[in-house]
């Protein structure tokens, strides 16, 4: 692996011009009409199912798999919800129903426990216009960042995800690497290495087609918080997506990273929680 050059966002001889920044609401209307409503397939086992007022990914691959767009009444969500359950069956395994603060009806999430979904902790739902953002991608002296382009590279991600998150991520791993070499262009990685030890990592995925490119999966070892290997990893990462042509970056920010994050410049639109339907089996979780 080769290190790479540190690039800052915006870098031009020319003076800084004034960039008009959309709202909230303009943010979020795009996020959902592209991102949410036609998304896209992860991997070459997965399927874009749209019924009612539900757009779902099913992966017959061991992919994540689950309700990625909703829109419902108060009328029609008992059967919409049931109507799920039992397509999902099929998989036997868990799936997720991705519940965002401006799904309708109102007590969606009531509805969604009531039905035996499990809420995972709630994560903040932010997006910046990469064209407002002024971002130092210098990491801190002693650490260098190396793309991820091989198993090699692989490895090193995994580590420092189950190092930070805990549990296995070699199936987050497997799918980076089969996308890597299957769809060149939708997602880069990097990891950040202090000597031979990698410390913090993270990647970005490209929606082809759309505005919105989107980051996941960053941490960094708790020796090595509080010095700027985030910010840089951030950095790095809205920077390959400027070079690629977005205009966006969302995030589905943590507790811990929200605040770093909005001091960066992104700006929060929605909230959004997992829930989850557990099943028989336990499949490859969706690389985040």
């Amino acid at each position: 692996m080769s290190e790479i050059r540190p690039v800052g966002l915006g870098e031009s001889d020319a003076a800084p011009r004034p960039v008009p920044v959309p709202d909230e609401r303009t943010m979020l209307a795009a996020f959902d009409r592209q991102v949410r409503r036609d998304p896209q397939p992860d991997g070459p086992g997965d399927r874009i199912e749209r019924e009612g007022g539900v757009v779902r990914v099913v992966s017959d691959g061991g992919g994540w798999s689950g309700v990625v767009w909703s829109d419902l009444d108060e009328g029609g969500a008992p059967a919409a919800i049931a109507a799920q359950i039992a397509r999902f069956a099929p998989l036997r395994g868990p799936w997720e129903w991705k519940h965002y603060s401006y799904d309708r009806p109102a007590d969606l999430p009531e509805r969604l426990s009531a039905a035996g979904f499990v809420p995972e902790p709630v994560e903040s739902l932010l997006i910046a216009d990469v064209a407002a953002l002024t971002l130092d991608a210098t990491p801190p002296a002693g650490v260098r960042l190396v793309p991820v382009t091989d198993r090699a590279g692989i490895d090193l991600l995994v580590r420092v995800h189950e190092e930070v998150f805990g549990g296995d991520h070699t199936a987050v791993g497997d799918a980076i690497l089969a996308r890597l070499a299957e769809r060149p262009g939708t997602v880069a990685a990097v990891v950040a290495m202090a000597g031979e030890t990698p410390i913090a990592a993270g990647r970005v995925d490209f929606s082809t087609g759309t505005e919105f490119a989107s980051l996941w999966g960053g941490g960094t070892l708790p020796a090595w918080r509080g010095r700027g290997v985030f910010r840089a990893l951030v950095a790095h990462r809205v920077a390959l997506a400027e070079a690629a042509g977005y205009r966006y970056i969302q995030v589905d920010a943590s507790a811990a990273s929200q605040p770093i994050l909005r001091r960066l410049g992104f700006r929060q639109v929605a909230q959004t929680t997992p829930f989850v339907y557990q099943g028989a089996r336990e499949p490859a979780g969706k690389p985040g």
